[in-house]
């Protein structure tokens, strides 16, 4: 089984139980929160439905939503760590709870229809009752029963954790077994499920912690009962509606159906070491040759390198493009590691465009935005890789000099000022070296010179009216007009990244990775014009988003948007969700005047134009 069919096999099986598939969100999450620069988790998208607010998929859904998580960067290259992944969910807003998600959880685990593991290898894990909150002795009943029919002993772990004999249930604490997304928010106990990796060393006996340690059980799926929402003051309140999250990750799912001890070994990632592999110059030996045949350092490179390149396709073609601030920063610092570790490898110029497009090859056909956004991709990947072997070499004469005597604030605030080191690099080579490094004189570096922002200014995902007069109204207006223009000329992957209007003049910043030529410029205003000139109604309708979608309303269909939206439309021209203020016919814009097209950010342009 590849990963193409473990995501059929889940979506099928969760749509035969009754649930709407959706498609994954973006890595960006929605405008209204502020809270975390990606998607973190397949729960992310989804919060305003676990606090109440109607899905347009009903009240159960399932998805596999990508996922970039970059805490824990600096181990990614250990056999488990990841930058990019894949989380299969299924969810109940308020719908079925307890039993029916653990009774599905083990049916499609161990069914011979669906992923036909052994069951004798399944080990649980259930919240046993802290900070006032009871144990889940529901959840422990309902194992009990499940794994009984199904001829296996629910003997429930003391409080030792030991698995010995019968054992099979293991209640274990807060840290373990009580899931929430970050500071606040919907929370609850969950039930996760373990796996014998190594049933050939004989029966499984030990303290669980220590057998996760060893990796001998590998977690396969987190179900999280929602029943709180924790307050800023830590409280925790009773929802309005119980909900079921699930997380199941792909990868590792697809290590242990592979038999694989780490989740780079298995099929999914073998495409991209087959490039790696070609790229060093070595004959194409396969997954299991030339990668297996690494040392250790070899093997650790290789596996930043496949990791990085998947992170990096994704985040582009989800409109993030390199920069120093932000999301652009994570990016840039994503590739230049990819880069570095790949020049490690003895991999030369050229790098990136192989490694995207056997990315996008590989996920196309169940993530098609890579194909959309295909040529974008390999730009900016290219430009990035260009522009950071040009400095690398010198940058890394400069640090060779620096760690005699240990590396100063100043002298790492000048590597990434004068040579593109992301801080995270410097520190990255510092500790391969043993060289300690002053990250203090770093940071009042940092803000003396104020020359690496990693905060978003005020607005800038937002829209910033003003004032809601008729001038505004209009301005508004001509913005629609305007995307509908910059799609026409410059293609799909142009979409807004802000915008800012006051009564006098509308600024548009959007997506796109290079400066519009004189005549690109003249053709977007002539269609704006033209569009004036025919003076189409503009109105709007509300819908739900899968009506809106299907109507080709442009909009980011994830969890920004509640039970119905407003889609306005310029007669047949243009058609977004959107909130307002609006003209009511295109003919009250009067002349469309770009006054000014330049470079907001890395990848993103901006436009700045008036109503004659």
């Amino acid at each position: 089984m590849d990963a193409s069919e473990l995501r059929g096999k889940y979506l099928d099986f969760f749509a035969s139980k009754k649930h709407s598939i959706i498609p994954s969100a973006s890595l960006v999450p929605n405008e209204t929160d502020a809270s975390t620069l990606f998607t973190t988790a397949g729960m992310h998208p989804l919060v305003p439905y676990l606090l109440g607010t109607k899905h347009p998929g009903g009240t159960r859904v399932a998805d596999i939503q990508k996922c970039v998580r970059t805490g824990d960067i600096e181990d990614v290259g250990d056999n488990r760590h990841l930058t990019f992944f894949e989380m299969m969910g299924n969810w109940s807003f308020g719908d079925y709870f307890k039993r029916e998600s653990i009774e599905w959880s083990f049916e499609f685990l161990t069914g011979s229809e669906w992923l036909g593991l052994d069951r004798t290898r399944l080990y649980v894990t259930v919240f046993r009752g802290e900070d006032g909150i009871p144990r889940d002795d529901e959840s422990i009943a309902v194992w009990k029963e499940v794994l009984g029919k199904a001829g296996l002993s629910g003997g429930v772990a003391g409080t030792d954790e030991v698995i010995d004999g019968d054992i099979r249930i293991l209640p274990l604490g807060t840290d373990d077994n009580f899931w929430i997304a970050g500071a606040t928010g919907p929370c609850g106990g969950d039930t996760e499920m373990f796996y014998d990796t190594r049933p050939d060393e004989g029966p499984l006996s030990g303290r669980f912690s220590d057998l996760v340690d060893s990796g001998r059980l590998m977690e396969v799926w987190n179900n999280v009962f929602m029943e709180f929402e924790k307050k800023a003051d830590g409280s925790l309140v009773p929802l309005s509606q119980r909900n079921v999250d699930t997380g199941m990750g792909v990868e590792r799912t697809l290590a242990m159906l592979e038999g694989k001890k780490t989740v780079f070994e298995t099929s999914l990632f073998a495409p991209l070491f087959r490039t790696i592999a070609g790229l060093t110059g070595i004959e194409n030996t396969g997954r299991d040759g030339w990668y297996m045949t690494l040392d250790d350092d070899g093997r650790r490179s290789a596996r930043i390198v496949a990791d990085h390149a998947r992170a990096a396709v994704f985040m582009i073609s989800d409109g993030i493009l390199p920069s120093n601030t932000e999301r652009g920063y994570v990016l840039r610092r994503i590739i230049r590691r990819m880069i570095r570790h790949g020049r490690a490898l003895g991999i030369g110029e050229g790098m990136s465009g192989p490694l995207a497009e056997t990315v996008i090859v590989q996920f196309a056909d169940f993530y098609t935005e890579l194909n959309t956004s295909r040529e974008m991709i390999l730009d900016e990947l290219e430009k990035e890789e260009m522009k950071f072997r040009e400095t690398l070499e010198r940058g890394m004469k400069e640090f060779g000099k620096m760690i005699a005597s240990g590396i100063s604030g100043k002298e790492a605030f000048d590597l990434y000022q004068s040579y593109g080191f992301p801080f995270e690099l410097t520190r990255e080579l510092a500790k391969e070296r043993g060289v300690e490094i002053d990250e203090q004189g770093f940071q009042t570096e940092l803000k003396q010179h104020q020359e690496l922002s990693r905060t978003a200014s005020a607005g800038m995902f937002k829209g910033g009216l003003q004032d809601q007069d008729e001038r505004t109204a209009r301005l508004h207006t001509a913005t629609h007009l305007l995307q509908a223009a910059l799609r026409e000329v410059l293609g799909s992957h142009v979409f807004q990244r802000g915008s800012n209007i006051t009564p006098e003049r509308l600024r548009f910043d959007f997506v796109h990775h290079a400066k519009l030529t004189p005549e690109e410029i003249s053709r977007v205003q002539d269609i704006v014009n033209e569009a004036i000139r025919e003076d189409v109604p503009v109105t709007y309708e509300e819908m739900t988003v899968d009506e809106a979608k299907s109507r080709g309303a442009l909009g980011i269909f994830d969890a920004k948007y509640g039970d119905s939206v407003k889609v306005y439309s310029a007669g047949e021209f243009s058609k977004e969700i959107c909130g307002g203020p609006h003209a009511t016919h295109t003919g009250e814009l009067g002349h469309f005047r770009i006054q000014k097209e330049e470079a907001s950010s890395a990848g993103v342009r901006r436009i700045k134009a008036v109503l004659e």
